[in-house]
């Protein structure tokens, strides 16, 4: 019996470790235009690889290590840096890709660590941001980059920049309130705006395709985690149709608003999440 339990301790020890590793982060909410956020910042929310630097380890959101290069990190602080590994604007596929390699190669030359936060320093927002801004003074060599925070002065500037961010090609926007002494949990002080909704969803089956899409991926049954099913016709190439995510994969898909039924509004796929 006591070699039986050895044996499921050790099998069970990889998903001790993640959790061990998870890092405590801070989440965003979705933003309400009915709250004032006069005198907070806004930023552009930047589609890549969220990358929590811990002071020694390069890790994922789920606490899974990043296997960087050496030289990629070589000059990074000994303290905690929170931010998104990103190359440029709707290139997420290409930054997933980079960035899950356990062989990394030449294409992290492309990967910027955009930062948004310096977890567990004191003040603001801005004096912590400060903390990182000061330590780069003296490091000319580092992908380490420090997201502009722009400040709000007037409610109508939030809806100008997200246009002006998603003419460009961008995801969306992030409000915060600068006053806010570092926190971690879904955040009341820091939102997300978006001219759309996203969630995600694990692929239960694949619904084959009828017309020019007969013998390829019609669209994947998906499940919420809230238990919800939705139907995602809609936002696949021709290649991803002919390689359809598996059942258990994850993906993110977006979508316009909830009908008086509490389905989704024209779901549409973005992404397979790592």
């Amino acid at each position: 019996m006591k070699t039986i339990i050895k044996i499921l301790c050790l099998l069970c020890l990889p998903s001790l470790l993640l959790a061990v590793n998870k890092p405590d982060l801070f989440l965003l909410k979705t933003y309400d235009d009915k709250k004032s956020v006069v005198g907070w910042v806004k930023s552009e929310k930047l589609d890549g690889i969220r990358g929590f630097w811990n002071g020694e380890q390069l890790l994922t959101r789920g606490g899974q290590q990043i296997m960087a290069p050496d030289w990629f990190v070589e000059n990074y602080p000994p303290f905690s840096i929170d931010g998104e590994l990103w190359t440029k604007r709707g290139n997420f596929e290409e930054i997933s890709s980079i960035v899950r390699r356990k062989n990394p190669d030449e294409r992290w030359h492309k990967i910027s660590h955009q930062i948004f936060e310096v977890p567990n320093q004191d003040g603001g927002l801005l004096n912590r941001l400060k903390v990182l801004r000061n330590y780069l003074k003296n490091q000319a060599n580092t992908p380490i980059k420090i997201i502009k925070q722009y400040p709000i002065t007037h409610q109508n500037q939030v809806k100008k920049f997200l246009r002006d961010i998603v003419h460009k090609g961008g995801e969306g926007v992030v409000v915060r309130n600068p006053n806010t002494a570092y926190q971690t949990g879904r955040l009341s002080s820091a939102l997300k705006v978006k001219q759309y909704f996203d969630t995600e969803c694990v692929v239960t089956e694949i619904l084959p395709g009828k017309g020019k899409y007969t013998d390829k991926m019609g669209s994947p049954l998906c499940k919420t985690k809230d238990g919800t099913m939705v139907k995602i016709g809609s936002g696949f190439t021709d290649v991803q149709r002919e390689n359809p995510p598996t059942i258990g994969t994850s993906v993110t898909f977006k979508y316009y608003d909830l009908t008086k039924k509490g389905k989704f509004k024209y779901p549409v796929f973005l992404r397979v999440r790592p």
